[in-house]
């Protein structure tokens, strides 16, 4: 039991360390401007809603998971 929890935590912390390092040297700037995004300003409002974005980070994730599920 022990011994999967500390590989998931490696597992996590190994993924933040690299979306850091993209998000850093701006390899992620297309995060959160996608087409289909919603984004509302007013003159003292903003709303925005990443929808699209969060399509796709959750299609990946599921991609993932699967790999992952299967070894």
């Amino acid at each position: 039991m022990q011994e999967g929890l500390g590989n998931g935590l490696l597992l996590i912390g190994g993924a933040l360390i690299v979306i850091g390092i993209l998000a850093k040297y701006g390899l992620l700037g297309w995060f959160g401007h996608l087409p289909g995004d919603i984004s509302v300003k007013g003159e003292n409002s903003a709303f925005y809603f990443p929808i699209t974005t969060m399509i796709v980070i959750s299609i990946i994730l599921s991609v993932i998971a699967n790999l992952f599920r299967k070894f």
